[in-house]
């Protein structure tokens, strides 16, 4: 049964980014995210051997959670995280990966950022758009975009710091994305323990949000 990447995330609310210097640092990341109850974790390919990181983590993630790969350019991208069972992927702009996943039945949340990229990333397959990067407009924006297009799931991802969390949601995304306001140098051998207390602090802003 093909996954409903688009339920998943608007249950979840928050898809955490782990972007690191080694394949170690982000398992170490990712684990301890997963452990506090972040459902949904993306290892961006520009992370040293992410294949490994992705294959690990699916090991250890709890039932009901998700990894993806994130970064996933082209088409031997899409084989390869497949292979090291990524559930999901994640692209940055409007790419050859989206139509490739699509084929493939994996769920694919496809960066745009104008209302052209957004349709077209829909038009190729994609199950929700990545609103990348959201920073540059804000809630704002992302409200604009969506009133023409209110079925197209959008997850707002790119400087998405704790106090914009409620924003975002309140502007329609059915959740964020985060990566350095949340990871920090977690996935390049930094503080867990910082790591661990930031997971919940954002976990609390998006159940609060969600209420």
């Amino acid at each position: 049964m093909t996954l409903n990447l688009t339920a998943e995330l608007a249950a979840a609310r928050i898809l955490a980014v782990i972007r690191g210097t080694s394949s170690s640092g982000a398992i170490a990341a990712g684990t301890a995210l997963l452990e506090e109850g972040v459902r949904v974790v993306e290892v961006a390919l520009t992370t040293p051997d992410a294949a490994r990181a992705i294959t690990a983590l699916r090991a250890v993630a709890p039932a009901g959670t998700l990894v993806g790969a994130g970064t996933v350019l082209t088409a031997a991208d899409v084989a390869d995280v497949a292979t090291a069972g990524a559930q999901f992927v994640v692209t940055p702009a409007v790419v050859e990966s989206i139509a490739e996943a699509a084929r493939r039945d994996i769920p694919v949340a496809a960066g745009a950022f104008t209302p052209t990229e957004a349709y077209a990333a829909m038009r190729m397959g994609a199950s929700a758009v990545k609103l990348f990067p959201a920073s540059v407009g804000g809630p704002a924006y992302l409200k604009a975009v969506r009133d023409p297009f209110p079925d197209i799931p959008f997850v707002a991802v790119g400087g998405v710091g704790l106090d914009d969390v409620p924003g975002y949601l309140a502007a329609g995304a059915i959740a964020v994305g985060v990566g350095g306001p949340l990871v920090g140098d977690a996935a390049s051998g930094g503080d867990l323990d910082a790591l661990r207390e930031r997971a919940r602090t954002y976990l609390t802003a998006v159940k609060g949000a969600h209420a």
